[in-house]
């Protein structure tokens, strides 16, 4: 990495060709551990018994409730889908039962809003050719042992929809993310191909505009990265993850930004905002 993070000309190079780039060592192990802590804190503090939103991007229409669209302005808890029994009660303690923390981590709590505002990142993204960029979306995701949910093949762009498309999704890995734990899989090139489908929120509620293509698992390749490592993912790549069967978690925390300048966001996103947001990193 170049000063405040640019990206060198062969780092733009792979990612303008692959829709997918790793950064290792991007984030150090006292922000890592510092955000972990502060994660353990908001959960200490988290009554479980308030709610039970399920987060599952198999069943994303019927698991999407005024929670979940209101966590676009606030921090919200989102349980894993196998995280309670029969009986309705969690199997397991809640620190080991939530899917992820959202949506706006990085503007209501100081720790993650200190490194998601950092110069590195503003760096990082005014390399990639953002004029007035703005994190739509930031969530801590668990990834359970055992029961950590699977996300399908999808865009980012799908749900974070801008005109031109602007998304692009920024992952740090808290921990290591392997294979066997639940690791990021892409379709190297996928980019190039367009948008395939939009998740749209209207009178009707949610719902996707075209059923989901079949994708050949052979296309994807693992993006095994040690903690500490950000991955870069372009708005329109397929990227997914399997179902964690270990027993090792992959702690994560992941931001989604769009620009402000020169493009519209949709109105039809999921995510509708009560406040115009500011640039929270300078061009």
């Amino acid at each position: 990495m170049g000063i405040l993070g640019s990206l060198s000309s062969d780092q733009l190079q792979f990612f303008n060709s692959q829709g997918y780039l790793v950064l290792e060592s991007f984030s150090s192990a006292e922000d890592i551990e510092s955000m972990r802590k502060r994660m353990e804190e908001l959960l200490d503090t988290f009554d479980c018994s308030s709610t039970a939103s399920i987060f599952s991007t198999r069943n994303q229409k019927n698991t999407t409730d005024n929670y979940f669209f209101e966590s676009a302005e606030k921090v919200s808890f989102f349980f894993e889908e196998k995280a309670f029994g029969d009986d309705g009660n969690l199997k397991q303690p809640k620190h080991l039962s939530i899917n992820k923390v959202g949506h706006a981590l990085d503007e209501i709590d100081p720790v993650f809003k200190k490194f998601s505002s950092t110069e590195r990142m503003s760096g990082l993204l005014q390399s990639l050719g953002y004029h007035r960029p703005v994190v739509i979306q930031s969530m801590y995701i668990f990834k359970q042992p055992g029961i950590g949910g699977e996300v399908v093949p999808h865009q980012d762009n799908s749900f974070l929809h801008t005109e031109p498309r602007t998304c692009t999704g920024l992952w740090l890995a808290l921990e290591d993310a392997t294979v066997i734990n639940g690791c990021l899989w892409a379709i190297p090139g996928s980019h190039k191909n367009g948008l395939v489908r939009r998740f749209i929120r209207d009178a009707n509620g949610v719902h996707f505009d075209n059923p989901s293509p079949l994708y050949d698992q052979k296309d994807f390749v693992p993006i095994e990265v040690k903690a500490g490592t950000l991955v870069v993912i372009h708005g329109d790549l397929i990227h997914q993850s399997f179902e964690n069967q270990s027993e090792k978690s992959r702690h994560a925390y992941s931001l989604h930004v769009v620009d402000t300048l020169g493009c519209k966001w949709s109105e039809d996103n999921w995510i509708r905002r009560a406040t115009d947001l500011a640039p929270v990193y300078s061009s």
